[in-house]
């Protein structure tokens, strides 16, 4: 865990403008969500804001949260809609509402 709570290796799932779903991993959740909404994240998120998170699950390891990234990533649209209708967004994660779906 960070010195503010929050874990340290995650794996999000945002929802982009055009509905689609992007996987990512990251140290710093509120960091990266902000750096895609501002068109400064992943090429593939660039052309698609704005966006909105919607899943975050947390890692004691770095390894395990890529392991779970690349599964995510591998896996079918219904998949990651099961994905994120199981799990939301954490309480820990201080974002705007604007960017942030359904908590859990």
């Amino acid at each position: 865990m960070t010195d503010r709570g929050s874990p340290d290796h995650c794996v999000y799932v945002l929802r982009c403008a055009d509905d689609s779903l992007y996987t990512g991993y990251t140290t710093d959740v509120e960091r990266r969500v902000r750096e895609h909404a501002a068109g400064e994240g992943a090429k593939y998120t660039r052309g698609r804001t704005p966006v909105v998170l919607v899943h975050v699950e947390s890692f004691d390891g770095r390894s395990a949260a890529m392991s779970r990234e690349y599964e995510l990533k591998e896996s079918s649209r219904a998949a990651k809609e099961r994905a994120v209708d199981a799990g939301g967004v954490p309480d820990w994660v201080a974002l705007p509402a604007g960017l942030v779906g359904e908590r859990t």
